[in-house]
């Protein structure tokens, strides 16, 4: 698998066969959310497998949220959502940013965790599925 830092506009039909499938097909968030217009704003990732489909993506925001971390269902389980993380933590960190936060599903709060983000606060619905918000440092310990 590689792993890219690609321009929305230019990869946009990419992630969103992705992004339609996993959050729209698959988890029934309405388009309205999962396409927030906020895109072109964003540091964007993909993934592609060895016959250069694209089977990952996520983004960065510049006040550094890390969203839409998606994963083809096929894929799942190896080490592909890794591959997205990691490449979003190097944008943010070139970026400059000292933080980074997100809406973790519930059912993926120990991925994260494995990632050293930690959980705050209760937790919450973001279209219809329950989330919690996690942050992760990024200065050097």
């Amino acid at each position: 698998m590689n792993v890219f830092l690609v321009d929305f506009v230019e990869a946009e039909a990419e992630i969103r066969a992705v992004r339609d499938r996993v959050f729209g097909e698959e988890q029934g968030v309405p388009e309205k959310i999962n396409w927030d217009g906020h895109d072109g704003k964003c540091l964007h990732v993909i993934v592609r497998d060895t016959n250069q489909k694209v089977i990952g993506t996520g983004r960065l925001a510049p006040c550094g949220k890390i969203g839409r971390l998606a994963v083809m269902r096929s894929c799942r389980g190896r080490g592909v959502g890794g591959e997205v993380l990691a490449r979003l933590l190097c944008a943010a960190r070139d970026s400059q940013l000292s933080e980074v936060f997100l809406h973790a599903q519930t059912a993926a709060i120990g991925f994260y965790e494995r990632q050293g983000f930690e959980a705050a606060g209760s937790p919450f619905n973001e279209a219809g599925i329950e989330h919690f918000r996690m942050a992760r440092s990024l200065q050097k310990r």
